[in-house]
């Protein structure tokens, strides 16, 4: 692959060339015909070299962070030819990105770790390699590149702040989410099941077991556990500007992982529909931010996101929405109309305030940073 240097060198040589021998001056058909001669030679000689052996192993450290937090790659390069390399360049590539490192002299067997930070700034994944090993000739006319390692992904995950969980609404299904943690007591149960060692004895569910010739207890529901339905509104025309939606996602993955932390179910919806449905265990608050860090902007339709889904809902629990500013009117109203589902409504926009009609029993805030969300939800929020 030619270099700026050697594209320079063989139009120059062909121009010159080609003039020389038409106007009859000798002297400038031999310079072009030099040039000409040293990029054909460069490229003879720099193909004719054996590739560098070398073994490439890569990791990055740490694989998720969140928006803005640090994160590197680590390259742990080994000459596993046996002679040395000197005078190698190389690049790595980083999303759109790519970043040069410098590899130093490497003797037979020698191994050296090539570290560089990863730019966080933009959520979502961010493919990172493979490495570039890059050789060019004397004269910088040709290049040549291998490249070793696989590719890894570093993912970059919303931004959260620490909030207390809503505590407010609570499902008014007879029967709840099956929970290994509810009451004994419990006069509801979801399910039966076989009997496991450690078992309280008083949850025998007797005709099962007569009927199957072997234990059978009862799996107790949980029917007060809260629930939290979130809508995140990713309709282009309502935030106006990317980063009021980024703004929005990671408030959106704060109270997510807020409510997931509590080891409360969760219900992620965008404008197109479900994106992730919770049952409130342990691992709920990874895989939401997971999720979240996926999001995009979507031309979705002129009405409010979701709120169709919304209209069949019966856990009861509360009711989230997340949006942004630049389609402020109809976002609460549409929420209003739905609050007959919920015991408690919230409406968040992210993004500088602007106007908006209340609407009666939807308590709806702006907030301008996540800073700004965790003093507004601690101070006055409904619980």
């Amino acid at each position: 692959m030619l270099t700026r240097t050697g594209w320079g060198t063989a139009g120059g040589g062909a121009v010159l060339t080609g003039v020389g021998y038409a106007f009859g001056y000798r002297e400038a058909a031999a310079l072009g015909t030099t040039g000409l001669l040293a990029v054909a030679v460069s490229v003879a000689v720099l193909w004719a070299l054996p590739r560098p052996r070398l073994g490439a192993e890569r990791r990055i450290a740490p694989r998720k962070v969140g928006r803005g937090e640090p994160a590197e790659s680590v390259v742990t390069v080994t000459n596993t030819g046996d002679r040395a390399l000197r005078g190698l360049s190389a690049g790595d590539r980083c999303g759109d990105l790519e970043i040069a490192v410098t590899v130093p002299p490497l003797r037979p067997g020698a191994v050296h770790e090539l570290r560089h930070p990863l730019p966080t700034s933009r959520r979502g994944p961010l493919p990172v390699g493979p490495l570039r090993v890059e050789r060019v000739d004397p004269l910088g006319l040709v290049r040549r590149r291998h490249a070793y390692g696989g590719s890894e992904t570093l993912l970059v995950r919303p931004r959260t702040c620490p909030l207390p969980a809503l505590s407010a609404g609570r499902s008014h299904q007879v029967e709840g989410s099956a929970s290994d943690v509810a009451a004994d007591g419990s006069p509801a149960f979801h399910a039966v099941r076989e009997y496991a060692f450690g078992d309280d004895l008083r949850r025998v569910h007797w005709r099962s077991t007569a009927r199957a010739g072997k234990l059978i207890v009862r799996q107790p529901a949980d029917t007060s556990l809260p629930h939290t339905t979130l809508v995140l509104d990713t309709r282009e025309h309502a935030h106006a500007s990317q980063d009021d939606f980024e703004l929005a996602v990671d408030c959106a993955a704060s109270l997510a992982y807020a409510a997931a932390r509590s080891r409360l179910p969760v219900h992620l919806l965008d404008g197109v529909g479900t994106l992730l449905r919770t049952k409130g265990s342990g691992e709920d608050g990874e895989a939401l931010l997971d999720r979240l860090a996926l999001v995009t902007r979507s031309d979705g339709p002129s009405e409010t996101v979701a709120f169709d889904v919304l209209e069949r809902h019966r856990d009861g629990g509360t009711l989230i929405v997340v949006g942004g500013t630049g389609a402020a009117e109809g976002l609460g109203a549409a929420a209003g109309r739905v609050r007959h589902r919920f015991d408690g409504v919230i409406v968040l926009r992210a993004g500088a305030a602007t106007g908006a009609e209340p609407v009666v029993g939807v308590w709806e805030t702006r907030v301008a940073s996540l800073e700004e969300l965790a003093a507004v939800w601690r101070a006055e929020a409904p619980r």
